[in-house]
C-alpha cells in the first residue's frame, strides 16, 4: 500500500524548534523584538521596499490594512468571487460593501474589464487576490484605480515572493497582505504580514494591531488585539531562510506535472509572471469530484478543491450576479500536491494517477 500524498504539508524543523526555545527562554513571549526583526527582514527578503508590520493573521492583515486606509460603511471595494471568504469578509468587517467581480479564466485573478464594469460613484478601492501563487494584472487595474481615483490593495495571502515584471507583489498597492497560515509558502505557525505603502498606513496598522495604541495607556483610536506574539516571529524568521528553496522546489514539481500530465487543463502562466504555486490548480470538465474521490481512494493521492462555493454564492453573501468565469472555475478547479517536500516518485505517481483516471473519464 502506498503512503497518502497529501495536498499540503507545513515544513518544521530543528532550526524552528530552537528559535520557538530561545524566545521562551528570554521570557519575553509578546510583541517584542522577533516581531520587528521580521517585519524588516520580511521586507528585504521579498524586495519590497516598504515598511511591513506583523500581525496574528492574514485576515487580521486585510481588517486592519482596510481600516487604516479609511474604508468604512457606505464605501465599495471591488473583489474577486473566487477566492477565500476571508477576501471579502475583511471588507464587510470594517462596514463596506464587497463588490464582486468576475475572474479571468486565463489567471483564476480579477479581469480588467469586469472590474471596470462594477466602479460606481461609491467605490474607493479594488482588492484583488494573487490566487494560487499568480500575480494578477496589476498595470491593467492600475490603470482603472488611476481613471477612477481609486485605491488598490493586494490580497498576496499565497503569493510570497511572486512578481510581475520584476516587481513583487505586495509593492503594488496601497498594502498588501501576507497570510502565515501553515500551509502556506511560508508560516510563522500563524500570523500575517501588511506591507505599507506608506508611513501613515504603516502608523495606522500599527495602532489597530495594539489596542489603538503606541505609548501605552494613550490610545489614539479605537483599536483590536491583533499583535503577533515573539514565538510566532522567530519561526518566520528561521522559515525566511529556506523559502526561496522551497519556492525553486515549487516550481521544479509544477514543471514536471505540466510536462507529464495529460487530459486535463494545467495552471496558466502569463507573460512577465513569477508563479510561487501555492497551489498546482488544474482544470477537469468533467466531473473534477469524481476525479478527486478517485485519486484518493485509488491513488492514494490527495487533492484541493478551492473554491467549490464562489463568495456571492455563500449565505453570508447571496449576492444575485452572473460571473460566468467564476462558477466554470468553481466546478472546475482542483489542486494537485505540488510542496516541496514531495519526492519524485510522488511526481510520477500523481501523473500516473491523473492521465489514467482522466483518461478512463474517471
Amino acid at each position: 500500500m502506498n503512503d497518502f500524498i497529501p495536498p499540503a504539508k507545513p515544513l518544521i524543523g530543528d532550526e524552528e524548534r530552537a528559535a520557538v526555545d530561545r524566545v521562551l527562554r528570554s521570557g519575553m513571549l509578546a510583541q517584542g523584538p522577533e516581531v520587528a526583526a521580521f517585519e524588516e527582514e520580511f521586507s528585504a527578503h521579498f524586495g519590497l521596499q516598504r515598511p511591513c508590520v506583523a500581525v496574528n493573521s492574514g485576515t487580521s492583515g486585510l481588517h486592519l490594512g482596510l481600516l487604516a486606509a479609511g474604508i468604512g460603511p457606505g464605501d465599495e471595494v471591488i473583489v474577486p468571487s473566487f477566492t477565500f471568504a476571508a477576501t471579502a469578509n475583511s471588507v464587510a468587517l470594517t462596514g463596506a460593501t464587497p463588490v464582486f467581480a468576475d475572474i479571468d479564466p486565463a489567471s483564476f485573478c480579477l479581469e480588467p474589464a469586469a472590474v471596470q464594469a462594477c466602479v460606481t460613484e461609491r467605490t474607493r478601492a479594488i482588492m484583488p487576490v494573487h490566487l494560487y501563487g499568480h500575480p494578477a494584472d496589476m498595470p491593467a487595474l492600475q490603470r482603472i484605480a488611476d481613471a477612477h481615483g481609486l485605491m488598490i490593495f493586494e490580497d498576496a495571502a499565497q503569493a510570497h515572493g511572486a512578481s510581475l515584471h520584476g516587481t513583487p507583489v505586495g509593492a503594488f498597492g496601497t498594502f498588501g497582505m501576507f497570510s502565515l497560515y501553515p500551509t502556506k509558502n511560508m508560516t510563522s505557525g500563524e500570523g500575517g504580514m501588511v506591507s505599507c505603502g506608506t508611513d501613515e498606513i504603516r502608523t495606522r496598522v500599527r495602532l489597530y494591531r495594539n489596542q489603538g495604541m503606541e505609548q501605552q495607556y494613550h490610545n489614539e483610536v479605537v483599536g483590536l488585539n491583533n499583535r503577533m506574539t515573539d514565538v510566532h516571529a522567530a519561526i518566520g524568521r528561521e522559515q525566511l531562510k529556506k523559502v526561496d528553496g522551497w519556492t525553486r522546489r515549487r516550481q521544479e514539481n509544477a514543471d514536471y506535472l505540466s510536462a507529464n500530465l495529460a487530459g486535463v487543463t494545467p495552471p496558466p502562466l502569463a507573460d512577465g509572471a513569477v508563479h510561487v504555486y501555492h497551489q498546482y490548480t488544474i482544470r477537469v470538465a468533467e466531473d473534477r469530484d469524481g476525479l478527486a474521490k478517485a485519486l484518493r481512494e485509488e491513488y492514494q493521492v490527495g487533492s484541493g478543491m478551492f473554491y467549490p462555493v464562489p463568495n456571492h454564492r455563500l449565505k453570508t453573501f447571496q449576492v444575485d450576479k452572473d460571473l460566468p468565469n467564476t462558477e466554470r472555475a468553481a466546478r472546475e478547479c482542483l489542486s494537485l500536491p505540488v510542496h516541496p517536500s514531495l519526492t519524485q516518485g510522488d511526481l510520477e505517481r500523481i501523473v500516473t494517477a491523473v492521465n489514467a483516471l482522466a483518461k478512463a473519464g474517471a
